[in-house]
């Protein structure tokens, strides 16, 4: 079985009376676990969509998507929100950090939302934030951080519930060479040491270069897959 698998995807928007943009148009993906994923192609190509599809932060026009066998287009809205905390990662372009938080609050937030323990949360956390090498900045809020240091935080926080999967939308985009290098090293690290399973979106070449499999779409349909 696949950890995900879309099937006849569809998502189209009503822009007007009359015109309806395809963003999916019939997309047929399957996702084994432990994969080390990257979605290509061009500007409104439907790389953002479906990652939101999957992660159940939109619901499609029409199709299944299926997680494990169970198809979560057919959940209710709290059923998703239940489902996103406990089975989906995500590391946003924008890091998306509590500004009032601190590094270690910020990767323990999910936990705490999940309502587990404290000492699990502590180890959790500290593994984690010492993955991505920011055991000096757990006491640092956001904007005491560089871009890359925030972008790492995101990435702790989006494992720290251990998902099923973690998708990742343009995680490099606001970062320099340097920050990118470091946070696709962590991100592969963790990927072959610890089996997480990664999709990313992305335009970045260096992204696609480290990518096991790319996928390519083009006006909402895969039109190649490596």
């Amino acid at each position: 079985m696949y950890i995900i698998e879309t099937q006849n995807l569809k998502k189209y928007y009503n822009k007007g009376s009359e015109i309806e943009v395809k963003a999916l148009d019939g997309v047929d993906l399957r996702i084994q676990a432990g994969e080390f994923t990257a979605i290509v192609g061009p500007s409104g190509s439907g790389k953002t969509t479906l990652l939101n599809l999957i992660g159940g932060l939109d619901r499609p026009t029409e199709g299944k998507i299926l997680v494990d066998g169970h198809d979560i287009a057919r959940l209710s809205e709290n059923q998703l929100i239940d489902f996103r905390l406990h089975h989906i990662g995500f590391v946003f372009q924008a890091y998306n950090l509590i500004p009032v938080l601190t590094a270690y609050e910020n990767a323990e937030f999910i936990m705490l939302l999940q309502k587990r323990p404290k000492a699990e949360r502590r180890q959790r956390v500290t593994e984690l934030l010492n993955a991505v090498g920011l055991q000096e900045q757990i006491h640092k809020k956001p904007a005491q951080m560089s871009g890359g240091q925030q972008q790492r935080v995101a990435v702790a926080r989006a494992l720290a519930s251990k998902p099923k999967f973690v998708l990742a939308d343009e995680p490099t985009a606001n970062l320099d060479s340097k920050a990118t290098a470091q946070l696709l090293d962590i991100m592969k690290n963790l990927n072959e040491k610890e089996g997480v399973t990664f999709i990313f979106s992305t335009h970045d070449q260096r992204v696609i270069e480290r990518a096991r499999r790319i996928i390519t779409l083009d006006d909402g349909k895969i039109v190649s897959q490596t």
